[in-house]
This record gives structure tokens, C-alpha cells and sequence, in this order.
């Protein structure tokens, strides 16, 4: 879940802390040289972070027995979920450690996480050999067998027997699963006559082996992810099993995971542009960013295997074998660099080839929109991915001037209304919301923030300009946090506009801090050590309340498939609680006084569509299969359940073969960049698709029509007294 940041020169408390810290550990900065995995180096991390959590977090959980109790399970959890590795006397033998890692870490004693790292490493190399003997024979799916998939209730093993016995279900369920699938692509093979003709039918016998290899290559890719993990990996997870447990959201980034997420922040980075995958020993071009100089530069193609990497005029390095994220680290580089990269082409010959370094724009990353017709109004759909900024650089990208330019260029298009789409949103920079929400009022308070003092912040928006004054919707959905919730909050408080989506919001109102735990120790040896993101403030609405917990109440609750899950931030076991300050000072828009009756038109399409009726039983039914965890392996039964779930899925397939009236157009500049641009144009063409099979932008266009119309009508009563004043 991408995060609320702010500038930690914009909060006092949080430079206090910094100053705090930097005199407090002056004791640390000399070190000898180690190496990378010295235990020094991790008692020194989990100094730092208890430290730093301590002082900074908005409400520092106590480190004791408690604490202890809660950092061992979600550990073990993280450690082996499926609990597939460890047996019952290895948990009897960590158990003593349950009340006592308040303690280590209190005394910077790494014994728990030594030895259940050094036992997860002999249980795994252990395991290799359970599926690798399972998968060499045939099964008998003939057996009255079942698998049990409830992890969090299925007991662990006593024994190594029980283990083997384990992990041959489990690997039996997941080779009859494929093998039932090619059974299927056979049969429909023989309802078509023409592949019937050309093509001999696989018997029973060379399917079941096609579907152990399967699974057997599967499982070898798993293990081969592992096996590039070094302790330093394992141990980051038991560091944020410990961060965790102040808050979800209070984690340890390890310099590569800080990278990823600065990356994610601003949607762009310094490179050649291509998506890599590790596929057993050797590095794949899975995909080419469009734009990025590898895609401009036209030789390197997805499916490219990488061999050797090269800096400039440098010596060829071999790259087969090494983890990835080291090919990636050998890879990327400043702009302007030059890398040659050795490749094996899909046809099977070598290549060398050069690519000069350059600044890559992660188009995802970024807003964008569309337009639409109802009725004779245009209206236009603004979709933003996420709340971007990069903090380093104040004249690159970030999500407020990109939402600004995309409300001025439908301006320019002519449209009536817009559409705010934040579903799936999970957050992102503070500064951009507050900016966005001013594009949409005169000005005034946006949120309100309370430190762990209780002093309290009002953000406002400064600017009397309104960028958009017309009609206007927010789309959300459970999946939407942190940022889209302080937007949405902001236009339902001042009555800007009317809120859709799922009953609720994600209910993140916790604003985090990204601290650079370098900047603490001085002459540190021991290289780069990460940043921690901590919790040190939560947001308020400016009618007072939170949004944690509860989220955003959508004004109009459409029906979705998730809605029956458990997956917002209430059903989060440490989350923080929800509460409410005094309101802040704002006037409500006046300028649109007719949601009410936009509200009632909505409610009452919906109370009338059969497809959004299905949605909500099929949400119910999701609901239901995901508490079934017993699975049959044999194969007579496993096909009659899966036969009888196909035809309960026949009355779902409406869902996903449904398609709205309305067609969706990118803007003038859009379409002249798709026609020099396949890959852009593909996912615009797939954008464009989505849209036209959602019925939530359906509703929303209605919705807006609803306002426009009511505001025609409202404009032409207007009128009409006017001239009656005047006639008389």
C-alpha cells in the first residue's frame, strides 16, 4: 500500500526527533569494516528502528510481553504460511522465544532470528527433495483423498512423515488441477473437427505427465526465487515483523525496497527501460517501457535472454546466475551513461548491443483521460493511478500539475462534467491531494492533520482559482487509501460533488514519514542501511472525523465483487483507532444544489438493474468459496466440483460479458502520439475496452448527465423569471 508522505521539513516535531537521534547515537559512528551480513550491522538496525519508532511514532506501542507475542506470530507467519516447512518441534523449540524478543531487542540479541533462520534454511533444503520424489512417479487420482487448504487453522506437521505426506497432497492438488485443465483443451480439440484431423490425441498417460512436469517447473522457479534470497533478505522480514507491530504501515525499507518505493513515487527512473524476470538461471527481457531508449533504439525485444552486462568500454560481466536484483543494479545507471548488454536472441544468436541511458517516464504511473458523450454533453473521465511526486526534483512530473493540464485540456474539449476516478488508489504524496482538491474549490481547509502531541495542522488550499467548476464525481472503491481518501473526503464535506463507488473506503487515515536511518550513524562501514517509513501523524476530515478505520461512506454504495471480503484496514489486527477532532472552518459549495435529486435518479437505476443485483450475489457467493478450503484429489470428484462451480459461474458470466452504451475517445494530443506509438495506442485501445464494460463509470456518467441537466434546467427557470421581471 503506496503511502501518505509529507516533507519532513514541514513537521517540527519529526527535525526534533532527527536532532535527537543524530546526538543520542554519535556513539556509533565509527565501525570496522565488516561484512554485508555481520550481526553487528543487524544489531544496529534494530537499535536504530526501535529507536526512531520510539521517538517518532504518533503512538509507540509498548515494547513487552505483548508486543513480544505479536512479533513472533506474524513472523512464523511470514517465515511459512502454508506451513510446509517447519514442524511442530521446531515451533515447541521457537515457543520459548514467544515472551522473550521484547527482550532481545531490547539487548540487541539476534538468538530467535538466528535460529529459526538457520532452520528454515535446513527445512527448506530439506523440502526440495518431498515434491522433487513425489513428481517423479505417476498419482493415483483414482484414491479418495482430500487437501486441506486452511493454513491458518491446519495444525503443523509432528513429523517428517507428515510433512512428506503434506507436501504430496498439496503437490498432487496442484498437478491435477492442471492435469484436469488439459483434459479439458483435449476435449474441445475433438469438438473441432478441422484440429481433429491434423492432430493425434494425447492419451490420459502422456497428460499426467505433462502435468507433474508442469509442476515440477513451477515448483523448481519457486525454489530458484529462494535461493537468490540471502540473509539479509530473511532478516528485513523479521525487522518489519517487529515495525509492523507499532502499525501496518510502520515498516523497514531495505536500500533496494527504498529505491523501488522512491520509484514508485515517481513514476519514473534512470535506465534503458525494460522490464526483467528471472526465469531459472538466466535474466528475460519481459517487457520494454514505451519511450525508454531500449524501446527507441529498436534491437533489444522482449523474450531477449541477458548474458553478459558491460559498462561503457568495461570488461563484459556474466550475468547467468546472479540475482536479479544485482543484473538490475549492473543495468540501470545515470543518464547519458552507455551499457552493452550480450544477448541471446529467440532465434538463438548473440547479439551486442549498445543502449545510452536516459530518463524513463513509467507511463502507468501517470494520469489520464477520456471523453465521452450522453445526451449531447460531453463528459470527461480523469483516472490517476496514484498520488506521484518526486521529492528531489520540484520541476519534474507530479500528480496536481498532470490532473491541472488533463482538466484544461477537456476544458478545451468542451465537456459538461467529470469523472475522478481513485479506485485502486492506494495513495501517495500529501502535497498533490491538497493541490488536486484546490482544483475543484475557491479555497480552503483540505485536511487536518494531529501530531502525537496534539497539535493540530489545517493544509488549505490557497488558491481562489477553480480549475473546474462544473459537475463533478469521485469514484472510489475499497482498494482506494490514504490520498484518494482525503480527496473524496474533501468534495463530499464541501458538497463539491458526489462520491461512488463501494460501500466504503480503504480507512487509512495515518500520514507516514520516509527517514533515512543513514543520516544517523556517521563513518558507518557497513554500506547503505535502509529507511524506515514510520506513522508519525493522522489525517482528519474537515468536518472533524477520521477516515481511519470507517474510510469514505460513498454517497451513492454501488454493489462490487469484493464487497463481503475482509480486506479494508478495520480488519487489520493492530490498527490504529478511529476518532475525531473539532471541525475545521469551510463553506460549503453552493454552486451545485442538486445532489439530492442526482442521488435519488441514481438509487433508483440501481434498485432496477438485474446486472448490479448479480453483483452483489455474486460478491455473496465469493464470499461463501472463499471459507471452502477442502479440496477432493480424486479426480472424479475434483471434475464434479469444478463442474458444478462452472455452472455456478454461468450465471455470473453476464458480469464479465457486460458492455455499457457509451464510447470512449483519448483527446487530440493522445491520439497523436498513439499514431507513432503502438504500445501506447494497445493500452489506450485496452483502457478505452475496460471502460466500455464498466458499469461503474456507466452510473458515474449518468450521474454527471443528472447534474448537467438539473443545472440546464435550474439555468433556464433562471432565465425565464428574469424576462418575467422584465415584461413587467
Amino acid at each position: 500500500m503506496n503511502v501518505i508522505m509529507q516533507f519532513m521539513k514541514r513537521n517540527y516535531k519529526i527535525l526534533l526527533v532527527v536532532l535527537a537521534l543524530s546526538v543520542a547515537l554519535l556513539g556509533f559512528s565509527l565501525f570496522p569494516s565488516k561484512k554485508e551480513s555481520d550481526p553487528e550491522k543487524d544489531k544496529l538496525l534494530i537499535e536504530l528502528l526501535t529507536f526512531v519508532i520510539e521517538k517518532g511514532h504518533y503512538s509507540p506501542a509498548a515494547i513487552d510481553d505483548n508486543f513480544s507475542k505479536g512479533v513472533y506470530k506474524d513472523y512464523l507467519n511470514a517465515l511459512d504460511p502454508s506451513k510446509r516447512f517447519f514442524l511442530q518441534s521446531d515451533i515447541d523449540e521457537f515457543a520459548n522465544y514467544e515472551t522473550q524478543i521484547d527482550d532481545q531487542i531490547l539487548n540487541k540479541d539476534l538468538s530467535f532470528f538466528d535460529l529459526t533462520y538457520t532452520r528454515l534454511m535446513q527445512r527448506m533444503d530439506e523440502s526440495k527433495s518431498y515434491y522433487k520424489d513425489v513428481l517423479a512417479k505417476p498419482f493415483d487420482y483414482k484414491a479418495d483423498e482430500t487437501f486441506n487448504a486452511d493454513y491458518e487453522k491446519i495444525p503443523y506437521c509432528k513429523s517428517t512423515k507428515e510433512l512428506k505426506e503434506r507436501w504430496r497432497l498439496q503437490v498432487k492438488l496442484s498437478a491435477l488441477s492442471t492435469l484436469v485443465e488439459k483434459q479439458k483443451l483435449e476435449e474441445d480439440k475433438k469438438k473441432n473437427t478441422e484440429a481433429g484431423k491434423n492432430e493425434t490425441p494425447k492419451s490420459f498417460e502422456q497428460m499426467e505427465k505433462e502435468s507433474r512436469e508442469s509442476t515440477l517447473n513451477s515448483l523448481n522457479d519457486n525454489f530458484n526465487f529462494i535461493k537468490d534470497l540471502d540473509r539479509n533478505d530473511w532478516f528485513s522480514i523479521y525487522i518489519n515483523a517487529i515495525s509492523s507491530r507499532f502499525d501496518p504501515h510502520t515498516s523497514y525499507f531495505a536500500p533496494n525496497e527504498k529505491e523501488r518505493f522512491d520509484l514508485s513515487m515517481s513514476g519514473k527512473l534512470e535506465g534503458i527501460g525494460a522490464r526483467l524476470q528471472k526465469k531459472n538461471d538466466f535474466t528475460e527481457i519481459s517487457e520494454l517501457i514505451s519511450g525508454g531508449p531500449a524501446w527507441r533504439g529498436k534491437e533489444l525485444e522482449s523474450g531477449d535472454i541477458i548474458l553478459k552486462v558491460a559498462q561503457a568500454n568495461g570488461e563484459p560481466v556474466d550475468v547467468v546466475g546472479m540475482r536479479l536484483d544485482d543484473v538490475v543494479k549492473k543495468i540501470k545507471g545515470p543518464k547519458g551513461t552507455e551499457v552493452r548488454l550480450t544477448v541471446k536472441k529467440q532465434d538463438g544468436t548473440i547479439k551486442v548491443i549498445t543502449i545510452i541511458r536516459d530518463e524513463v517516464e513509467i507511463e502507468e504511473t501517470y494520469v489520464k483521460s477520456s471523453v465521452v458523450e450522453k445526451d449531447g454533453y460531453k463528459y470527461g473521465i480523469i483516472y490517476l493511478p496514484k498520488f506521484y511526486i518526486d521529492f528531489e526534483d520540484q520541476n519534474s512530473r507530479d500528480a496536481a500539475k498532470d490532473v491541472a493540464i488533463e482538466v484544461e485540456r477537456l476544458k478545451n474539449e468542451g465537456v459538461q462534467g467529470i469523472v475522478m476516478d481513485v479506485r485502486d488508489n492506494g495513495g501517495g504524496s500529501l502535497k498533490t491531494v491538497v493541490d488536486i482538491a484546490g482544483l475543484f474549490i475557491e479555497q480552503g481547509p483540505i485536511v487536518q492533520i494531529k501530531s502525537a502531541a496534539g497539535k493540530k495542522e489545517v493544509l488549505y488550499d490557497r488558491d481562489s482559482k477553480v480549475q473546474w467548476d462544473g459537475p463533478l464525481v469521485v469514484m472510489i472503491n475499497e482498494f482506494s487509501a490514504s490520498a484518494s481518501e482525503i480527496l473524496a473526503a474533501a468534495i463530499q464535506d464541501y458538497k463539491r460533488g458526489v462520491v461512488i463507488g463501494s460501500k466504503q473506503s480503504y480507512g487509512k487515515g495515518t500520514v507516514q514519514n520516509v527517514i533515512d536511518l543513514n543520516q544517523f550513524v556517521r563513518g558507518s562501514t557497513y554500506g547503505d542501511l535502509g529507511a524506515l517509513k514510520t506513522t508519525t501523524q493522522k489525517f482528519y476530515r474537515i468536518n472533524g472525523g477520521s477516515t481511519q478505520l470507517e474510510g469514505v461512506k460513498s454517497d451513492i454504495a454501488i454493489p462490487d465483487k469484493y464487497a463481503y471480503l475482509k480486506m479494508g484496514e478495520r480488519d487489520i489486527e493492530n490498527a490504529m483507532p478511529w476518532d475525531k477532532i473539532d471541525p475545521a472552518n469551510y463553506t460549503i459549495w453552493d454552486k451545485q444544489n442538486n445532489f439530492e435529486q442526482a442521488i435519488k435518479k441514481s438509487k433508483a437505476r440501481m434498485q432496477a438493474n438485474s446486472q448490479l443485483q448479480l453483483i452483489d450475489d455474486n460478491a455473496k457467493w465469493l464470499d461463501e468459496r472463499n471459507k471452502e478450503n477442502v479440496f477432493s484429489l480424486n479426480i472424479d470428484k475434483f471434475k464434479a466440483e469444478q463442474k458444478a462451480l462452472e455452472e455456478k459461474n454461468k450465471k455470473y458470466k453476464p458480469i464479465a460479458d457486460y458492455k455499457n452504451e457509451f464510447v470512449f475517445n483519448s483527446l487530440p494530443y493522445e491520439l497523436e502520439a498513439m499514431n507513432k506509438d503502438n504500445v501506447l495506442k494497445e493500452k489506450r485501445e485496452r483502457w478505452h475496452e475496460g471502460l466500455s464494460k464498466d458499469i461503474y463509470i456507466e452510473e458515474a456518467i449518468h450521474i454527471l448527465n443528472d447534474l448537467q441537466m438539473e443545472n440546464s434546467k435550474g439555468l433556464s427557470n433562471k432565465l425565464k423569471k428574469e424576462k418575467v421581471v422584465i415584461k413587467s
